[in-house]
């Protein structure tokens, strides 16, 4: 058993959280230990270099939980204009749960991963009914929620509720593996679940929402997933044991993904006049009840081919007016990519009924379309 020694006063007055523990020797702490040293200093280096966001003016819990909820898979700077305006609309779980299907998913175009936002209607409605309106102070009651899992529930009970509950995404798992110096494979549940037990052990009671908001700022701003780790401005540094032995290339450890599904499309944008065909997609699966533009399976080549193109298309070849090419595009889901050819077929009829007919400008303001198919949203449009 190794003595504690070497503390290092940062004169901060009297809160002895802010105490630096140094480590005797490497390897010598626990990971509790290295962990629980880090309490105070990581607090404190949150408060002077935390970024000034939009959902961090208050410690409001539904502010907090429609943030979460965005930022999943979704970079901070797209996140800002859309909670901004997401709150305008909907400013509480009152107002989330009646908010009309088609509404709500054209206020998240742009965000994808859709079902975030059929969740947060189911979520709000219950809060609704269940809570009178107001999310509940437990992070058990909030785990019940629909689309609330172990990560959002511990950021709402720990930063609007002041509850000790770990909140441990990819950016805290990269950071924990590297200060640990772990070499469990992230991508496993079972490493999560490692992590969140040592976090509920060790973690700050007495500012909880801090110390979590502060493992995601190192995480986002230091400890860094693309490049090296900005070592220097680090609040762990000086007991993270990937900077004291050299690991930080090597951790977090990370099985190999599953290559992706490619699935070859062919888009039409059938145009007549100002309508434009669109359809809506299956209530279930992939993009479920957004709008689409028709099309066919497979990398079809129909620019010269009116025939072919109207077959394709479902249309009637003295129907057809032009057919130009709208280039190609991709889009990848999280297990399959989208590699497309678009074609702007116009039509001198009227659009067939099994389509909806849609003004364009209703494109920008009804109709949800997902990002998928920005490319030929715009293409045709700037024609």
């Amino acid at each position: 058993m190794c003595n504690v020694h070497g503390n290092i006063w940062e004169e901060r007055g009297p809160d002895y959280r802010f105490l630096r523990t140094l480590e005797p020797e490497p390897g010598c702490f626990s990971e509790e230990e290295r962990l629980r040293a880090i309490n105070g200093p990581l607090i404190d280096w949150y408060r002077e270099h935390a970024r000034d966001l939009p959902w961090r003016k208050d410690r409001d819990a539904y502010h907090v939980w429609i943030s979460e909820i965005m930022l999943q898979q979704t970079r901070v700077e797209a996140v800002k204009p859309y909670y901004l305006r997401f709150m305008e609309a909907f400013p509480n779980a009152e107002a989330l749960a009646g908010a009309e299907d088609e509404v709500l998913l054209k206020m998240w175009e742009g965000l994808g991963y859709y079902s975030r936002a059929r969740n947060l209607k189911k979520a709000a409605i219950r809060i609704r009914d269940e809570y009178g309106g107001e999310l509940p102070a437990s992070r058990e009651e909030l785990l019940t929620l629909p689309g609330i899992g172990s990560y959002t529930a511990g950021a709402v009970a720990s930063i609007a509720f002041g509850i000790p509950a770990p909140a441990v995404d990819g950016n805290v798992l990269r950071v924990l593996s590297r200060f640990l110096g772990s070499r469990l494979d992230v991508s496993l549940s079972g490493t999560k679940k490692r992590f969140e037990k040592l976090l509920s052990e060790t973690m700050d009671r007495e500012e909880p929402g801090l110390y979590n908001q502060g493992l995601f700022e190192v995480g986002a701003l230091v400890c860094v997933p693309n490049g090296a780790p900005r070592c220097g401005i680090c609040p762990l540094a000086w007991l993270c044991r990937a900077k004291r032995e050299g690991l930080w290339e090597e951790l977090p450890v990370k099985a190999s993904k599953k290559p992706r599904r490619v699935q070859e499309k062919t888009i039409f944008v059938l145009t007549s006049g100002t309508q434009v065909a669109i359809r809506k997609r299956p209530d279930k699966g992939l993009l479920a009840s957004l709008y689409e533009f028709p099309g066919a399976e497979g990398c079809l080549s129909l620019e010269n081919d009116w025939e072919k193109a109207a077959d394709a298309a479902g249309v009637a070849r003295e129907d057809i007016v032009s057919v130009e090419p709208l280039g190609e595009a991709k889009h990848i889901f999280s297990h399959v990519e989208w590699h497309m050819t678009g074609y702007h077929i116009r039509l001198k009829g009227k659009i067939p009924e099994r389509f909806v007919a849609a003004d364009i400008r209703e494109l920008e303001t009804r109709y949800p379309i997902p990002s998928a198919f920005e490319a030929y949203r715009k293409a045709f449009s700037e024609r």
